[in-house]
C-alpha cells in the first residue's frame, strides 16, 4: 500500500511540474502502472485523483477526474498479455496519445450537464477552444508514452513480477 500511495504522489507532482500546458507523464505512469500492477494500478490513480482534490479543491472542475483516468486504465487493461514488446508499445502510445486528444471529449458531457445545462451547442463551442489543450496533451502523451516499455521493464524487475511481453530477441539479450 505504501508503494501504491508513492505512485500517486509521484503522478501528483508530476502534474504540477507543467512547463507546457497540459504536458505532463501522468498517462505514462497510468499505462505503466497498469501493465504491471493491473487492477491495483487504480490506487495511486485514485490517490492522484483525491490529492488534487485536497489540493486544488473539491470544486467542479475536480468530478470528471473521477472518470476520465479510469477510462485510460480500462483501455490498458484490454491490452493482451504475452504480445510482442514492440506492439505493446506502439499500443501504449497510440492509447495514450487518444486519451490526450479526448481529454475534452471525455470531459464535455459533464461539462454540459453541471455548467451548459444540457446546451450541447455551448458544450461543443467549449470542446473547440479546449482543442489546442488538447492537441498539446496528446503530444505529451506521445513524447512521453515512448518511455512506458523500459519503465514497465523496471517496475516488474524492481517489483519482483513477470514482464508482461515478448521480448524481441537481439544479439544482446539472446
Amino acid at each position: 500500500m505504501v508503494l501504491f500511495a508513492l505512485f500517486g504522489a509521484i503522478m501528483y507532482l508530476s502534474a504540477q511540474i507543467d512547463i507546457v500546458p497540459n504536458v505532463h507523464p501522468l498517462s505514462l505512469f497510468i499505462a505503466a502502472f497498469t501493465v504491471v500492477y493491473r487492477v491495483r494500478a487504480l490506487i495511486p490513480i485514485y490517490v492522484y485523483v483525491f490529492l488534487e482534490g485536497f489540493t486544488g479543491g473539491f470544486g467542479l472542475w475536480w468530478y470528471p477526474n473521477l472518470y476520465i483516468w479510469t477510462v485510460l486504465w480500462l483501455l490498458i487493461m484490454l491490452i493482451p498479455r504475452n504480445i510482442n514488446e514492440v506492439a505493446a508499445g506502439v499500443i501504449i502510445t497510440l492509447l495514450t496519445t487518444l486519451h490526450g486528444i479526448g481529454f475534452g471529449l471525455l470531459y464535455m458531457p459533464y461539462q454540459c450537464y453541471v455548467f451548459f445545462k444540457g446546451n450541447w451547442n455551448f458544450a461543443y463551442i467549449w470542446l473547440l477552444n479546449g482543442l489546442p489543450f488538447d492537441t498539446m496533451h496528446a503530444i505529451g502523451n506521445f513524447v512521453s508514452s515512448l518511455l512506458a516499455i523500459p519503465l514497465v521493464m523496471l517496475l516488474s524487475k524492481l517489483s519482483n513480477y513477470q514482464y508482461p511481453f515478448r521480448r524481441i530477441k537481439t544479439k544482446r539479450n539472446g
